[in-house]
Parts: C-alpha cells; structure tokens; sequence
C-alpha cells in the first residue's frame, strides 16, 4: 500500500498538479523562502514499526532527482508534517541520530556548536502534536527552523544545512523508501 500512495504521489507531481496529497494531507505545490519560488521535489510517509510519524517534503529551486541536484547555496526546504504526537527529545533523537548515521568523524566535530543548537531550538517544542508542521528552510547560508509558521532558530552554516539534509537524502538515509519520493524517483 505504502509503494501504492508513493507511485501515485510521484505521478501526481509529475502531471503538474496544483497541490499534492500524502496520506490524505494537502501540500503546496510550491512555496517561498527567501523571496524565491521553491517547488515540491516530492513527499512521502516517515512511518516506524507500524505507526505513521510524519510526512516529510522537499523544496527546491528545480526538480532533482539526486542529492547532487539538491543545490547546496540556493535556498531549500525540508518540510515534516507530524501525523502523531511526539516529544521533542524523539524528535531530537531521530534527528541527531541521521546526522551521525551520515556523517564522519569530523564533520560532527566541526558542527557540533550548531547540532547543540539545534537540539536547544528543539527543545523549545515541548512536546509536538498530531499536524504540526517543522520547516527547515536554508536561505543565504542559515538553516531556519520554524514551528507551524513561529520563527524558533537560525543556525548558520552550509556545513550543518548540507548534513541535516543528509538524515533523508544520503547513502543511509531515515527511510529509503521516502529519500525516493523526497528526490522524486
């Protein structure tokens, strides 16, 4: 069913449809950061075990469908639509642990100060609940982290950007599955 909703998905997007459906949650087909339209590269269900915890979404300048198309100076947009309640240590959780799956040694040591505040902007959340919305938009080098529309960080740096994208669009990515819909596959 899950390869069903993610072939479908992908047609959708690809006929030029004005909005897009995930699990029966709407998304724009296109959005602004930084004063430039992004278009929806694609989107898909981050589930675990069996339940479903969000709908992840990329935005981007022009439709990719490689990390190496995901352009690492223009802006972009990692959008997660929570489908469950979650607190913010899961969601911390999750996200450090992509960050370390996907990243070496020394690229950790060289973001460490803005992987800390990450997890402080994070913290912040509490606790998430069912239709919230997480926006990681990168725009002239920072990495802005809003909450249903709130401002609630910046963190500068393409480096930490360029590995907090990684957590679904690199070799070992959270869900394969949804780093193929995410780049449009």
């Amino acid at each position: 069913m899950r390869k069903l909703t993610m072939t479908v998905m992908t047609l959708l997007l690809a006929a030029g449809v004005q909005a897009a459906a995930v699990n029966g949650l709407e998304l724009a087909n296109k959005v602004i950061v930084g004063r430039q339209d992004l278009l929806l590269n694609g989107a898909g269900m981050q589930t675990r075990v069996i339940f479903k915890v969000y709908v992840g979404s990329l935005y981007v300048p022009a439709k990719t469908y490689n990390l190496a198309g995901v352009p690492a100076k223009e802006p972009r947009r990692i959008q997660l639509d929570i489908l469950r309640k979650l607190s913010a240590d899961q969601l911390i959780d999750a996200l450090t642990d992509g960050i370390k799956e996907n990243s070496s040694a020394e690229e950790l040591a060289a973001i460490k100060p803005q992987v800390n505040q990450m997890v402080a902007t994070m913290k912040s959340f509490n606790e998430g609940n069912q239709k919230d919305v997480v926006t990681l938009d990168f725009v002239d080098g920072i990495t802005r982290i809003e909450l249903n529309g709130a401002a609630k960080g910046s963190i500068p740096g393409e480096p930490f950007n360029s590995v907090l994208a990684r957590i679904w669009l690199a070799d070992k990515p959270v869900h394969t599955d949804l780093k193929q819909v995410m780049l449009g596959a």
